[in-house]
């Protein structure tokens, strides 16, 4: 006869925490490879440059 152990709340708790960090780092790195920005005030500088004359 097995006896099944079922895993703590909060280790259930902490292996979901961390593969849902997983999956959004990597999300984030395919989103910054596919859109490279310049940086926040580069584009600032440049927006102020504008005018609307």
């Amino acid at each position: 006869m097995k006896s099944y152990k079922t895993p703590s709340a909060s280790k259930l708790i902490a292996r979901f925490d961390n593969q849902l960090l997983d999956i959004l780092l990597e999300d984030l790195r395919n989103f910054r490879a596919k859109n490279r920005f310049k940086p926040s005030h580069q584009r600032v500088v440049a927006q102020q440059t504008l005018s609307a004359a």
